[in-house]
């Protein structure tokens, strides 16, 4: 009785999963428009400009990595919601007034971001404390073009 009580049960989650696998969130990445971009619209020495792609461009960008696993339930929604969310607040490729440089700083500041599950999977997104404060400077002084 007890190993198909198991048996059944191993099913059930299996018959679950797969289902799960049928509700597929939106991956994209959009075309970047040039005069959108935040190097566009701002002086962003390279310096700067290399933290903020291997630290933040999956998310804040549109020009995600999709690895394998997003594309599997429920990771996939979970990614899919962190790219969005993440696009929505701070977006190198679709920069506008309404996002602000200072947050930028405040968020890696006080190690919001990168966020510490997307760390878990890239450990080279982690920041280190020279970059912190040269990002820091950055947005406190950077004028528009």
């Amino acid at each position: 009785m007890n190993r198909r009580w198991v048996r059944y049960s191993f099913l059930g989650i299996l018959i679950v999963f797969a289902g799960m696998q049928t509700v597929r969130p939106e991956r994209s990445n959009p075309p970047v428009n040039p005069e959108l971009t935040l190097a566009a619209q701002y002086e962003v020495p390279d310096d700067v400009q290399r933290v903020l792609e291997r630290a933040c461009a999956d998310c804040h960008s549109h020009r995600t990595r999709w690895p394998w696993y997003s594309q599997v339930a429920p990771a996939s929604w979970l990614l899919a919601d962190h790219v969005k969310d993440g696009r929505r607040h701070f977006n190198i490729d679709d920069f506008n007034e309404e996002m602000s440089l200072k947050d930028v700083c405040q968020e890696i500041r006080t190690g919001s971001m990168p966020i510490k599950g997307y760390l878990l999977l890239h450990p080279d997104a982690k920041l280190t404390g020279a970059e912190i404060q040269t990002v820091c400077a950055w947005t406190q002084g950077a004028r528009a073009k």
